[in-house]
Parts: structure tokens; C-alpha cells; sequence
């Protein structure tokens, strides 16, 4: 994708062709700064820190990672890919990615190890941009029949599922852009997603990058628009998606799915292949929900009238504050599945039809 005229990958590798560059959303959309990994350590923050995020780009760069470690330390594949693991619990798509690895590495000679894993972490990262773009390809017909019977469509997506949070085209918004690109009149109402503000900052930052027509609104809004009639779909993506359909996704994203339930609003989610978890069975009893800072809920960043960046605090002093940062949307509200093998049922039958080889 495009920023600024130059286009971007979310990952990719340096000139030198083994360090690893990545774009600091944690600064996006105020300064456009590309950060430099040379370190498995340095991955981990990255990913911790949240200048990646996004279940699949996660994925992507902790196999980056994994392969930096390998050029000075390929005894310690194990010990490196445990660490990288423990960054962020949530997301299946870093365990899946890191067992990909390991499994790769482990039956080659140590000396090896750095070539294998960098051409497997390419291989990871090329995987997620052609499965996104066939995301967006089975999730266009929907925002078509839509145009077709009324025009413009109007969407609602909560935090960002673009290719900020993937190797390239997203999820949740690939149906978004292919549909744009084909000429349709698409809108896009952009959650605020608090408390981090992903959709606010990220979302409508590469929408307008792209010429997508979109409006920010507060997260408490969905519901009001849903009852005026003006959300003809909602789209959002995923972290993880259990055996059954279970969504595990931004917090806020199981109340979009009670209003569009109750306005009868179709509730679509999109997902990676890396993405689903059939070891889970029951999403909002297993599915690990991450808790981070109660900074994030107590302050806010952004710049000032004079463009300097700062952070002031929104909440009364002295109170507490909790930051679950995701919750889980039961299969029974969610009208369907978009995948890169086609659209199902958000059912073990839906899903085992396109994945049969990981229910057997």
C-alpha cells in the first residue's frame, strides 16, 4: 500500500538484506518513522510495545525475529522462540507462526539455520499478503449486492484490520479497498476504538492514504447509526476464531455484534488461515484475554495546537482503571466467516469445509 507516494509492506527487509524494518505505529498518524530491528530482542519490544500489532503482522515479524537470532545464536532456537512467544497472549496467529518455525529449523544443522529461517519468514510474510488479498476478493461480492441494490454501502469496521495490522491489504478492509478500486461507492464509519484509538489513528490514516471516503466516530455511536439505517454491514477482524466460531477481536467488538444483531445488520468477520485455533472449543472460557496498562485507559497522546506531541490524562486522579484490551463475539451473532478460500458459516461445520484438514 501506498503512503505518501512510496509503497509499503507492514515488514520488510533492510538494503543490507537481514535486518528487518517495520514501520512505528505507535507514532502513526502524527509522524510516518520506520524502525530498524537487527535483534530478536528488539522484535520482542516491537511487538510488546505495540509498534506492530495486528494478529498477523505480529506473526510475520516474530518470524523476522526468529531468523535474526539465528545469525548469532542458532543454538538457542527453543529459548528464542519461547521469548518471542510470550509477548502477546492473545493473538493465535504469533504461536502459529513461531511453531512453523520451529518445525522448519529443528531438522537443520544449526549453521543452516539463518539462511532457512529468513527464506521461511519470507515465505510467512508472502503467504499473509496473497491470503488477504483473496480475503478482500471473497468479501467483495457482499458490498457488492449491497451497491448494486442501493448504491452507496456503508460500512463499520472497529480498530484497524487494514494492512497496518498485516503484511499487506488487510482483512477486515481488503473487501474495502477491492471494492473501492472496482469503482464502488463505499463508506467506511471508523470506530475511534478506544483505548488506544487504532481505528481513529490507523484505520482512517491509511483509508485516507487510499482515497477511501471514511468518517471517525466514538465507539458508543455504532448502535445509534445501526438504528437509523445507516450501517448497511459491519466488518471486522480477528485475533483468534475457535473450532465453533467464537471471535475474539478489540475490545467493544461483541457490543457491535448485540447492535447489529438487534438492527439486523449483517456482522461479517475476516480471517487468515493463521488465524484459527481449532483447539478451542468455547472462545469466551479459554480464549486468554490480554490485559494491558491502565495508563492506556488513563491517558491519551497526541499533538498539541503547536504539533508537539504529548500525553495528558482523561480520568479523575487516583481512580483505578482496567484495560482488557480484547473480548470474545459468540459464533451465534456473527452472520459469517470471510477467509482466503471462500466465505462460511461461523460453525465447526463452516469451517471444517474450507480448513477440513485441520479438523481431522
Amino acid at each position: 500500500m501506498k503512503i505518501n507516494g512510496q509503497t509499503y509492506r507492514s515488514v520488510w527487509l533492510d538494503a543490507d538484506g537481514w535486518s528487518v524494518r517495520i514501520l512505528d505505529q505507535t507514532m502513526l498518524p502524527w509522524r510516518v518513522e520506520q524502525l530498524c530491528l537487527q535483534t530478536a530482542e528488539q522484535a520482542a519490544h516491537a511487538i510488546a510495545s505495540m509498534q506492530v500489532r495486528g494478529a498477523p503482522l505480529i506473526g510475520a515479524v516474530a518470524a523476522y525475529g526468529l531468523a535474526l537470532a539465528m545469525r548469532s545464536a542458532p543454538g538457542d532456537l527453543h529459548a528464542i522462540a519461547a521469548m518471542l512467544g510470550e509477548t502477546r497472549p492473545t493473538a493465535i496467529n504469533l504461536r502459529w507462526a513461531l511453531e512453523r518455525m520451529v518445525a522448519v529449523l529443528g531438522n537443520v544443522p544449526p549453521a543452516e539455520r539463518a539462511a532457512v529461517a529468513y527464506a521461511e519468514a519470507a515465505a510467512i510474510a508472502d503467504d499473509d499478503a496473497e491470503t488477504c488479498r483473496l480475503i478482500g476478493q471473497h468479501g467483495l461480492p457482499l458490498l457488492a449486492e449491497i451497491a448494486a441494490a442501493k448504491g452507496r454501502v456503508n460500512v463499520l469496521t472497529h480498530c484497524n484490520a487494514g494492512w497496518l495490522a498485516t503484511v499487506d491489504f488487510g482483512t477486515a478492509l481488503s473487501p474495502i479497498y477491492q471494492a473501492f478500486d472496482a469503482g464502488l461507492d463505499v463508506h467506511v464509519w471508523v470506530d475511534e476504538t478506544r483505548p488506544r484509538n487504532q481505528g481513529a489513528a490507523l484505520t482512517a490514516f491509511e483509508l485516507g492514504a487510499h482515497g477511501v471516503p471514511h468518517t471517525v466516530v466514538a465507539d458508543n455511536a455504532g448502535g445509534h447509526l445501526m438504528q437509523h439505517g445507516l450501517v448497511d454491514i459491519c466488518i471486522v477482524g480477528t485475533d483468534r476464531v475457535t473450532r465453533q466460531g467464537d471471535v475474539a477481536n478489540k475490545i467493544g467488538t461483541y457490543l457491535k455484534a448485540l447492535a447489529a444483531r438487534d438492527n439486523g445488520v449483517p456482522f461479517w468477520v475476516a480471517l487468515p488461515h493463521s488465524t484459527l485455533d481449532v483447539a478451542v472449543v468455547d472462545g469466551v472460557r479459554e480464549i486468554p484475554i490480554e490485559e494491558r496498562s491502565p495508563a492506556e485507559v488513563t491517558h491519551l497522546s497526541g499533538p498539541d495546537e503547536a504539533g508537539v506531541l504529548r500525553r495528558i490524562q482523561v480520568s479523575a486522579p487516583g481512580s483505578a482503571a482496567a484495560n482488557p484490551a480484547f473480548d470474545v463475539t459468540p459464533a451465534r451473532l456473527v452472520s459469517g466467516l470471510i477467509t482466503e478460500r471462500g466465505r462460511c458459516a461461523a460453525s465447526v461445520a463452516g469451517l471444517a469445509g474450507l480448513y477440513p484438514e485441520k479438523f481431522t
